[in-house]
């Protein structure tokens, strides 16, 4: 009878090289959307596809920006988020709140949520949310949010991003 391999016996255990992963994780077709904040002075924002439900009661969403992130602590400070999900025609939006330290607002039509983060204009949905609490996940953070708000436009389809690249779906 063998004893459960400790935490760091598991640490040693090789993985996937990080472009099998990606590659591999590729296949794995996600939403695409826009995380937001207001700090009182100026907007911001960035690109996300990793957002998922949490939680009904409470309601929790979750979602992981890369440490690499400079606009994520500007959003952590502000706390109140806008969760943009965006709609097919959108890609526009996605592809400049990727890019650091550009004016990511600049030409996009948005309007403050109910908690005061920017509600980008035309999207699929909107989810407005309070940080609750972050945990440390290798490269990137999990953010876990109460969610305070959300709505959704039945017509729109959504932006998905796939091997790399932006969708979209059409149901019909």
């Amino acid at each position: 009878m063998s004893a459960e391999p400790t935490l760091a016996e598991h640490a040693e255990l090789s993985g996937p090289d990080a472009a099998t992963l990606r590659q591999v994780m590729g296949h794995f077709c996600t939403g695409v959307a826009v995380i937001t904040a207001h700090d009182g002075e100026r907007p911001h924002g960035f690109t996300c596809q990793s957002v998922v439900s949490l939680s009904l009661e409470p309601p929790f969403v979750s979602f992981c920006p890369t440490k690499k992130s400079t606009s994520w602590p500007l959003l952590r400070e502000a706390r109140h988020l806008c969760i943009n999900v965006l709609a097919h025609d959108q890609k526009a939006i996605a592809s400049g709140f990727a890019v650091s330290g550009a004016d990511k607002f600049a030409g996009v039509s948005w309007s403050p949520a109910a908690n005061g983060a920017p509600a980008i204009d035309g999207t699929l949905a909107r989810i407005d949310a309070t940080v609750e609490v972050e945990h440390d996940a290798g490269d990137h953070t999990i953010v876990i949010a109460r969610i305070t708000d959300l709505t959704a436009d039945v017509d729109r389809e959504p932006l998905l991003f796939f091997k790399g690249g932006f969708g979209d779906f059409n149901a019909h």
